[in-house]
């Protein structure tokens, strides 16, 4: 079983900073695309950015020149650097990876972090 745990959300000023962390911990061989969604209140869950193993990155048009993703493959965790933040980020940030399990499967299971709050709010 592999577990994925966020951190680093919180109530932070519009303008202002936070950095969100996801740890993959577990029996697995590699994982393949790590990610961001979010969802707020009343909205559809949304893709925020996503990284690829090999470093490849995408971000939501509404987040690009904004938030910073990036990963460390050694520690199995992702991170999402998050600045300029505005009122309209609010919302439960979730983590996403692609999980291989062993070395002789082609595929990948799909796991999801319990979720991180971020508010950002005067």
């Amino acid at each position: 079983q592999v577990q994925l745990v966020e951190s680093g959300g919180g109530l932070v000023q519009p303008g202002g900073s936070l950095r969100l962390s996801c740890s993959a911990s577990g029996r697995f061989f590699s994982i393949n695309t790590m990610g961001w969604y979010r969802q707020a209140p009343g909205k559809q869950r949304e893709l925020v950015a996503t990284i690829t193993n090999s470093h490849r990155t995408n971000y939501a048009d509404s987040v690009k020149g904004r938030f910073t993703i990036s990963r460390d493959n050694a520690k199995n965790t992702v991170y999402l650097q998050m600045n300029s933040l505005k009122p309209e980020d609010t919302a439960v940030y979730f983590c996403n990876a692609g999980v291989r399990p062993r070395l002789s499967d082609l595929y990948a299971d799909d796991y999801w972090g319990q979720g991180t709050q971020v508010t950002v709010s005067s």
